[in-house]
């Protein structure tokens, strides 16, 4: 979720989020199964190997996405608006769970429908 539920996912920042998380997980060993913004928060269907903790994916994808924003200067004065005290984008927190019993299809058509 956006720092202070901001309005930001969307237009070009939105694409240039998602294609940096698709980056991010070419690099890693974990695979974006279904990716979908709301403005103000994205929804992840994510598939990882045992040894990797979801807080260290959420983690990477946070850390990462914030720094290449920031650096990227066609966003700095949009960033700056609405975050003129620090650099930052995302919220501390955040919310996963498992698929359990669900069926994956289910899950990934809905994420794909958030927006």
């Amino acid at each position: 979720m956006c720092k202070y539920r901001k309005k930001l996912l969307q237009g070009d920042l939105n694409h240039f989020m998602k294609s940096v998380i698709d980056e991010i997980a070419t690099q890693s060993d974990f695979i974006i199964i279904a990716m979908e913004s709301d403005i103000d928060h994205l929804h992840l269907m994510v598939q990882y190997i045992p040894r990797m903790s979801i807080s260290s994916i959420i983690s990477r994808i946070k850390q990462t996405t914030t720094y290449r924003v920031w650096r990227n200067k066609r966003f700095i004065p949009l960033l700056q608006k609405h975050f003129w005290k620090e650099k930052t984008f995302w919220t501390d927190g955040f919310f996963a769970c498992s698929i359990g019993e669900a069926n994956p299809e289910t899950i990934k058509s809905y994420i794909e429908n958030q927006g």
